[in-house]
């Protein structure tokens, strides 16, 4: 028994992992792109887009994972049933019962892991991203910068370029800066040969000094330009650095939710619950909807089986919304979501079992 146990944990996992893996990098690259973004205009350091990744995929991996599972089981087990395996398997004595314990086998595991993450792992990621953005949100267009780059400042009004920068960021070399005065009827260009950063002991407002340098203004198109030159020149880049408002709901621990009576936290602390709890429901499912006649094809199965898990987990999100908006009741909240689903599976496991039994006797 142990030999088959290791054989179907070894087609699940392959299938999971194949799935999943697909699936992670999607997800993972639309978060990646956004945060790109960001760092291209400014708003945060290409240092930290792969550290940000890191913290976030967790968060990914703990809705990934029990459809991973799910659509691994349908794969593999349709592969068994169009290719006669599983006909050999209940041949040779084995019934469904064993099947589906040995396939809660694996599911546990995964199980165990989504739990992890979704109760601890996820959390503390979230709060290291919230930090991450944090620091970046105290940083300056100053240690922004990147040589060889035009770069604009998060208010989009001012666009910076420099040639090179040194190694501590705290000297730039062959600086421009282009920006539009308060009143937006003129334009500034700055250039210098090198620039400092200095911050106001008394205000702690930060200022880039440029040494050597020429400040033009006026409009494109017309003659008329005002030109000074300067051996320093101070321009505030950042008033004094303030606080970042709130954390997020997905970074707070999960013993402060389960202290806290407020209904959005209670609809969140069951939410997250409910993610490891999803894993042995759907794999009940899969198990039932994963048998496929040989004339159907392989992928016959996989349309309705989806459906009946987009279902799944989109009553889950209808009942935690409603949970945190106190439209039912915490002890009802989303557990009757997981109950409709468990009946779901343990009737097709029935039906099945029953059509099987009945075919044997007729054939």
């Amino acid at each position: 028994m142990f030999i088959i146990f290791r054989y179907l944990a070894k087609q699940l996992l392959t299938s999971m992992f194949a799935v999943s893996g697909i699936l992670l990098l999607i997800f993972m690259s639309g978060r990646f792109i956004k945060y790109l973004s960001q760092a291209a205009s400014g708003g945060i350091s290409a240092d930290v887009l792969f550290t940000l990744m890191g913290y976030r995929m967790p968060g990914f991996l703990e809705l990934i994972l029990p459809l991973g599972l799910f659509i691994g089981i349908l794969l593999a087990y349709g592969r068994m049933y169009l290719e006669s395996e599983m006909t050999v398997l209940f041949a040779c004595g084995m019934s469904e019962r064993r099947l589906v314990m040995l396939t809660m086998g694996t599911s546990l595991i995964v199980m165990f892991l989504v739990g992890a993450m979704s109760l601890i792992i996820s959390p503390w990621g979230m709060q290291n991203v919230e930090q991450i953005f944090r620091d970046q949100s105290k940083l300056t267009e100053f240690e922004m910068l990147a040589p060889g780059r035009f770069q604009a400042l998060k208010s989009g009004q001012r666009v910076t370029y420099t040639e090179a920068l040194s190694d501590d960021k705290k000297e730039l070399q062959g600086v421009f800066i282009s920006e539009k005065t308060t009143d937006g009827k003129s334009l500034v260009l700055t250039t210098a040969e090198t620039g400092t950063q200095y911050v106001d002991p008394n205000t702690g407002s930060r200022f880039l000094v440029l040494h050597d340098g020429k400040r033009f203004q006026g409009m494109p198109g017309e003659l008329e330009f005002n030109v000074i030159e300067f051996e320093s020149y101070g321009l505030k880049i950042a008033e004094p650095p303030e606080e970042r408002r709130g954390r997020k709901d997905e970074s707070i621990g999960t013993l402060e939710l389960w202290d806290s009576s407020n209904p959005k936290y209670t609809a969140l602390l069951q939410w997250r619950i409910s993610l490891p709890m999803l894993v042995p429901i759907v794999t009940l499912l899969a198990i039932s909807l994963s048998r496929v006649n040989p004339r159907q094809g392989r992928f016959f199965h996989l349309f309705p089986a989806m459906l009946i898990y987009i279902t799944y987990l989109g009553l889950l999100i209808v009942a935690r919304n409603a949970l945190g908006k106190e439209k039912i009741p915490a002890w009802v909240g989303v557990w009757w979501v997981h109950l409709l689903f468990f009946a779901i599976a343990m009737g097709l496991l029935g039906k099945g079992a029953i059509v099987r039994r009945w075919r044997s006797r007729n054939a």
